[in-house]
């Protein structure tokens, strides 16, 4: 028996499931004879390399009645196993292009980017070209790591016009502990968001189920519980302008558009965010001149108002706790200081 859970099949703009990883779990046949786990999973997931197998079940990510084994362990009937795999890198070749990327961090294991906006993470339709996974396989083009000509592997993404934070292994091995990671959800994400509407609470939880929208697919959905993916959304207030907040997000689960959607959601959604409805003046007065400061922000921001600012993780070798933070960059900050002064010079704007 199986039951495997994909967390990578819609493609939109670059834009896929977050997470870069699959889980399986299978209960083994009650007249299963006994056999080493690694040809147990060999035999049934046959497009997945036995190395890869071995390399999951080294770093704990293969669990047999939710303890950890080994590669030699023999399947016994009624076991009941789970398996976490990172997912591969796609068929496409990748072409190394000399991009400009701003590395926050590197080392022989990960490397981690503030990746900036209008820039895909990965390959996908249309996107062969111009992306962070091309611009990294150029920085590592002349690396001694083995890793098939990937450059480096992914374990996560952030929408191509969200700016921020990044990390990607350099190994197999390093990619398998931080997908772990990942799919624990141990991993610290906070955002930077500026949002339409004066929330009614400093800070709050969002939950709800994400799925496709049935009338757009390019649009993430607050759903029934028997549907989507299970998504949590933390946020604090930061600084109140009346009109819009500008928001802490930290995310407990990693779904496609989280905050976006789950900030749509409750009716605050992000500033200028075109797929959500953020591109139109929700709040404020119906001025000429208030109209032609909205518009001018949207120009310097033409985007939506989100940028990945912390990630936190262990380190895939030593296990010691890393965080980085990224600045914002000078697209939102710029936003944000034309909302300072517009708020001075309007002290009646309630708040």
């Amino acid at each position: 028996m199986i039951d495997k859970d994909l967390f990578q099949k819609n493609e939109a703009n670059g834009e896929n499931e977050k997470e870069l990883y699959e889980h399986y779990r299978f209960i083994v046949d009650p007249k299963q004879s006994s056999l080493r786990i690694d040809k147990f999973l060999s035999f049934k997931l046959p497009n997945v390399s036995r190395n890869k197998i071995q390399i999951a079940a080294r770093v704990g990510n293969i669990k047999v009645n939710s303890k950890s084994v080994k590669p030699n362990y023999k399947v016994k009937p009624n076991d009941v196993i789970s398996v976490l795999l990172s997912f591969p890198p796609r068929d496409a070749e990748i072409i190394p292009e000399n991009i400009p990327i701003d590395i926050i961090y590197e080392d022989n294991d990960i490397i981690v980017i503030n990746k900036k906006a209008g820039m895909v993470v990965h390959l996908a339709y249309a996107n062969y070209t111009g992306t962070l996974v091309n611009a990294v396989a150029w920085h590592l083009k002349d690396s001694k790591i083995d890793n098939n000509g990937w450059g480096a592997f992914l374990i996560h993404r952030i929408d191509k016009d969200t700016s921020g934070l990044i990390v990607l292994a350099k190994t197999e091995i390093a990619q398998a502990i931080l997908a772990r990671q990942f799919f624990e959800h141990t991993i610290e994400r906070e955002y930077l968001a500026l949002v339409w509407g004066n929330l009614n609470d400093n800070e709050g939880t969002i939950k709800g189920n994400l799925g496709r929208s049935h009338k757009d697919r390019r649009v993430m959905a607050v759903c029934e519980e028997n549907r989507g993916k299970h998504a949590i959304t933390h946020y604090k207030v930061l600084e109140r302008f009346g009109y819009v907040t500008l928001l802490a997000c930290k995310l407990e689960t990693g779904r496609t558009h989280q905050i976006r959607a789950h900030m749509a959601y409750i009716g605050h959604p992000l500033f200028n965010d075109v797929t959500y409805g953020g591109n139109k003046i929700l709040k404020g007065t119906i001025s000429s001149k208030y109209k032609q400061f909205i518009e001018n922000c949207f120009t310097v921001l033409p985007r939506q108002a989100l940028h990945a600012r912390i990630l936190g993780f262990l380190h895939p070798t030593t296990a010691n706790y890393m965080t980085f933070e990224a600045p914002l960059p000078d697209d939102m900050l710029t936003v944000i200081e034309k909302w300072q002064r517009y708020v001075s010079g309007h002290p009646l704007i309630n708040y």
